[in-house]
């Protein structure tokens, strides 16, 4: 077990934190800030605009996936920003010891000691962050033994210090792009090199005056712009000669000093992943990756330059352009990387002007549109027409369809009475909250059929009907009723999600067809409506297979075969739940990711939570452990996934959410998408409760033909509902069964769902959320360990199939000694969960040896806490007795401490 050294992180304010060091043991002083991302450490900490900068990472766990190795790829690191870290020093809450990932190359720590740059943990980076954010940026300092000062980098010429000191040219393209590094990230000369372009990087203060180009290009870096002034100045002779010319973040910067605008100093910067903005006079709105301290006043812009966009959160200058040239900059990063791509579309528009400039030096770009094209159909404005809205509910609880559809009923049901319309709601079940007497105008307790709707529809007439909000109940109804012609026939408006979006969600051979278009990865799969079609599917396959049934709910009907005898008896059951089953390849064992998508009807989408299930690929989501945001994902992974499921939201045209899941090769960057829910679910739900983001409310808002952007967040009643939430702590979801109550029911699970329900535990390491969850579960369990005796026959064949109490059979496993890749072989689940798993172990090992409470030091007692062992468990450890007396917790001087969520 490492033994970490303490070191204390003192801010200008006098303000101390203590924490353990898993860096270079090294003093450093710098002006501390953060950052909100939740994943690409190695991106930010390469990244040279944080030169100067001791940086907090806001999401607690780091190092999870450890850090790639340093292969070279067009004269550059290629998973690497620069060659170098270049912060001053990292500010973390809880390091991941033992990472996992199948393009690690060693870990964080490691990294962090060969630069000697210093690094601290178990520090309360939530309580950090609000000290920065209403104090603003200050200097801070890390002291190990010796005392030092504090040094203010802001009144050192940065950009000279992390500039190149030479040119260097990249490619043999036809557009030469004359790069001026002030500490240029590395993937923006990736995206330059796409288009056959000769890339050639300069010095900050490079006189290229003299110098042939076709497209000017001034980069990111850090500081204070004013102190450029070489550069400033080139810029004001290169703005007079017309050429194409885009800038970022201190480019930006740079080139409105150039054009005679101001800029300032914000208080805390804008530090994040999830920045909203606006293209300035239209309804496009994007989320964007930002890192910069200062910013340019919109006031100050004039003349013949023109805002480009705006932070929608608080209104500050997210970029220029000129109203007759070819110049455009952005405040943001559209290169990312890490963060959302979503701008990155620029980098394209950049390059069509240099080659319109080329073939024509008088071409007219005042009308030029930046808007990024698609060919997706968009929802159309409903305007005031609608006056009444038939909802349809749930109806009776089962499982797959419970209170998470009450939960998204009861939310689209009190934003339609916000906007003063009629509200008529069918749902049977009297037991639920939405048929609560202040919700619904009308409600009518009848079965959600057809025949029951329609009749609903003759007699109150209503203008529009939603049919997002029942599960899939509601959903297989509505696609009857449009089937039928009842819609067309009353002249009622679907609202939100087109039916013809969801009948190709819906239909599983439709669904593919519709991705593959795309050039979306699907299973190989073939759609039956027999038996011996199955079997002619299964040999152009191969075994093994997965049999799912179209049209259903909980993965009813669907399962896993090996041969045609399994076959044959899933056929017949998949067939009793619907006329059309997929027959598709197994991916038993990758990883399942998950994607709340929404989208509004001016093609602005946003993922408001991503999900990575605990066991792999072969249990339903509904069946496993479930943890917000993913553990595992690299930046590149988690970005590529959330670009993918925008392009698929897009493609089908939804207007709302949308719920995407994924299979994640756990070697790779492969990826298959296994299913698309056009209508909230109960992942949904989970995201709303992990996020706080209340979709339901918002998807009914946007079916009425609201923008995003034009909805307020109902957190903050001041910020924008366009934005992606950044957590700072993590969620678990685990499921109740209660298969005890049905005799001969197996206790093995599988991908159709079983569960009944779930609970949801906060908290700020896997450690503890997943402890929290076990003892919520009502299975008399108080933790992953410290229980009552399990008994379990045959360890080896209980792991290997999975059941309701499986977990408590790995905490069975650890306790006989099994090491975690024993239990990996055996699980497929993925080694990074196992490692926090045997850290509970270990941490329960050290209680153990100690022979009295007056033994345990303070340390090994807040590191117990913070993996979530109760007092109960330590009782049990220590005494006989449930918890700890009172002279206990005087002797270790135990106070209760609450983190409020915001």
């Amino acid at each position: 077990m490492i033994k970490y050294k303490k070191a204390r992180l003192i801010l200008e304010n006098g303000q101390e934190f203590e924490g353990f060091s898993f860096g270079s043991e090294t003093a450093t002083s710098g002006e501390i800030v953060f950052n909100t991302a939740m994943t690409g450490y190695p991106e930010s900490l390469s990244d040279p605009s944080y030169k100067g900068q001791i940086l907090v990472l806001t999401y607690p766990s780091i190092g999870n996936y450890g850090v790639p190795g340093k292969e070279s790829e067009d004269q550059m690191l290629k998973n690497f920003e620069s060659d170098n870290i270049h912060i001053n020093a990292l500010i973390i809450s809880d390091y991941s010891e033992k990472h996992h990932h199948w393009n690690a190359s060693g870990s964080l720590a490691d990294w962090l000691k060969s630069e000697n740059i210093p690094a601290l943990f178990g520090i309360d980076t939530r309580m950090l962050t609000k000290i920065i954010r209403e104090k603003g940026s200050m200097l801070a300092k890390i002291v190990f033994d010796e005392d030092i000062d504090f040094v203010d980098p802001n009144k050192l010429n940065l950009v000279d210090l992390v500039s190149t000191k030479e040119k260097i040219v990249y490619g043999n393209g036809k557009h030469k792009i004359l790069l001026i590094d002030c500490g240029v990230k590395s993937n923006i000369i990736r995206y330059l090199l796409k288009y056959d372009t000769t890339v050639v990087r300069v010095p900050w203060d490079y006189d290229f005056s003299q110098e042939e180009y076709d497209g000017l290009f001034i980069s990111n870096g850090p500081g204070d712009p004013t102190m450029c002034s070489p550069t400033i100045k080139n810029l004001k002779t290169a703005i007079n000669e017309d050429k194409p010319m885009f800038g970022i973040c201190l480019g930006h910067q740079l080139i409105a000093l150039a054009s005679g605008a101001k800029t300032y100093k914000l208080k805390f910067g804008h530090r994040s992943h999830n920045q909203p903005v606006l293209q300035y006079g239209s309804n496009n709105a994007y989320l964007s990756s930002q890192n910069h301290g200062f910013a340019v006043e919109n006031e100050s812009i004039t003349g013949d330059w023109e805002i480009f966009f705006v932070n929608l959160n608080d209104g500050s200058n997210e970029g220029l352009k000129h109203k007759k040239k070819a110049i455009f900059t952005t405040q943001f990063h559209p290169e990312a990387s890490s963060g959302p791509t979503d701008t990155a579309f620029l980098f394209e528009d950049f390059i069509n002007s240099v080659k319109q400039f080329k073939n024509d030096k008088n071409f007219d770009f005042s009308q030029r549109n930046h808007k990024k094209q698609t060919a997706y159909p968009l929802g159309e404005k409903l305007g005031e027409e609608i006056k009444s809205v038939l909802i349809l509910g749930s109806g009776a609880l089962k499982i797959g369809e419970a209170g998470e559809f009450d939960y998204s009923g009861s939310q689209a049901l009190k934003a339609l009475k916000e906007e003063g319309i009629k509200t008529i709601l069918i749902n049977p079940n009297i037991a639920t909250v939405q048929t609560s007497e202040e919700f619904a105008d009308e409600i009518y307790f009848l079965p959600v059929t057809p025949y029951f709707v329609e009749k609903i529809i003759q007699k109150e007439k209503p203008d529009g009907v939603m049919l997002a909000f029942g599960g899939q109940t509601a959903l297989n109804c509505g696609v009857e009723l449009f089937s039928n012609g009842i819609f067309e026939k009353y002249n009622l408006k679907v609202l939100g999600t087109p039916v013809s979006a969801i009948m190709e969600t819906e239909d599983r051979e439709r669904f593919a067809e519709k991705l593959h278009s795309i050039n979306i990865d699907t299973p190989k799969s073939i759609a039956v409506t027999s038996v011996n079609d199955a079997m002619t599917a299964a040999k152009t396959i191969g075994f093994p297979l997965i049999v799912r049934a179209a049209f259903t709910l909980g993965g009813q009907g669907s399962g896993f075969c090996d041969n045609e005898d399994e076959l044959e008896k899933l056929c017949s059951k998949a067939f009793s739940y619907s006329k059309q089953i997929l027959v598709e390849e197994s991916l038993k064992g990758w990883k399942e990711v998950e994607y709340e998508v929404v989208r509004d009807r001016f093609d602005n989408c946003i993922t408001v939570c991503n999900m990575e299930n605990f066991d792999p690929l072969g249990i339903h989501t509904g069946e496993s452990i479930v943890i917000a945001p993913s553990q595992t994902l690299s930046n590149r992974e988690y970005h590529k996934l959330r670009r993918l499921s925008i392009e698929i939201v897009r493609s089908i045209g939804i207007v709302g959410e949308c719920n995407v899941q994924y299979a994640l090769d756990p070697h790779s960057e492969d990826y298959r998408v296994i299913e698309v829910n056009a209508r909230l679910s109960r992942s949904s739900a989970l995201a709303s409760k992990a996020t706080g983001y209340p979709l339901a409310f918002v998807a009914a808002k946007l079916g009425l033909g609201y923008g995003l952007h034009q909805l307020k967040n109902s957190v903050t009643k001041t910020t924008t509902a366009f934005f992606e939430p950044a957590l700072d702590y993590m969620v678990c979801k685990i499921p109740r069964w209660d298969l005890k109550k049905f005799i001969g029911v197996s206790s093995e699970i599988g991908s159709s769902m079983k569960s009944v329900g779930e609970i949801m535990a906060i908290g700020r390491s896997f450690e503890e959320v997943i402890q929290k969850g076990l003892r919520m579960i009502g299975l008399g369990m108080h933790g992953f360990l410290g229980n009552k005796e399990y008994e379990v026959k045959d360890i080896e064949n209980e792991l290997s199939k999975p059941t309701d109490k499986r977990i408590f059979v790995i905490a069975e496993a650890f306790r006989q000694g099994w090491t975690v890749q024993e239990i990996f072989d055996k699980t497929k689940i993925d080694i990074w969960f196992l490692e926090k798993l045997k850290n509970i172990q270990d941490t329960f090992e050290e209680l153990s040896s100690l022979k009295n409470i007056s033994d345990l030091k303070s340390d090994l007692l807040l590191k117990s806490k913070k993996q979530g062992f109760s007092d109960f468990q330590l009782a049990r450890i220590f005494f006989d007795n449930e918890t700890f007396g009172q002279d206990d917790t005087e002797i270790l001087k135990i106070r209760d401490l609450r983190k409020k969520m915001n």
